[in-house]
């Protein structure tokens, strides 16, 4: 049985056609609104839960600060 390591993506080795993907994929600059990949991810995201827009956050601990930041005046915390 071959050897599958999944702990990291630093480990992966690519296979000729992830490079190819990575190539032909849609890039845009996501900190300006403008990568259409995560774009796109949002859009399915609030209409799923009904919502007006979302907003990915990369880990649970950022979507816990914005909440949080959201909620509280400054100076509050």
């Amino acid at each position: 049985m071959p050897f599958i390591d999944f702990r990291s993506d630093t480990v992966t080795k690519l296979t000729p056609e992830m490079r190819r993907a990575m190539s032909e994929a849609e890039v845009g600059d996501d900190v300006y609104g403008e990568d259409p990949t995560l774009n796109r991810l949002e859009a399915l995201a609030a209409k799923m839960l009904g919502k007006e827009d979302a907003l990915f956050v990369t880990s649970g601990t950022q979507g816990n600060q914005v909440a949080i930041l959201t909620h509280c005046r400054p100076g509050f915390l």
